[in-house]
């Protein structure tokens, strides 16, 4: 295969997967307040195909407990009056939503140069 078609084709990968991390945040950061809610984690897995190895994403709940707190007139306090708050950090989120900018950025970079090298090479054969 095209070295620089691999390329491009692994940075466009690249910012699918943090696309989707990105999106996984944002449900995070908006069920923050939510009682109950899990966080979501975008877990990411080697894979072998016949062009080369890439990465797949699956989403898994974060198994924290969350925070307890005793309410008994609220609806979905437990027998002994406890309700389970969201496990969600907003500042680990932001941190996270951050990072996964921030290499969407280094993979969108990759692209353009690849194809700024493609256009070259393009250049140098048509004369």
């Amino acid at each position: 295969m095209n070295p620089l078609k691999a390329t491009m084709m692994q940075a466009v990968l690249g910012m699918e997967l943090q696309s989707k991390r990105m999106g996984i945040t944002s449900e995070n950061i908006s069920n923050a307040d939510t009682p109950g809610y899990q966080r979501k984690l975008l877990m990411l897995e080697p894979q072998q195909t016949t062009g080369g190895q890439f990465m797949s994403a699956r989403v898994q709940l974060d198994q924290t407990e969350g925070l307890r707190e005793f309410d008994p007139s609220h609806p979905m306090a437990d027998p002994e009056g406890y309700v389970t708050q969201s496990n969600v950090s907003v500042v680990t989120e932001l941190a996270d939503m951050r990072e996964a900018n921030r290499s969407y950025e280094a993979n969108l970079n990759s692209f353009q140069q690849a194809r700024s090298m493609y256009r070259s090479l393009l250049d140098v054969l048509r004369r």
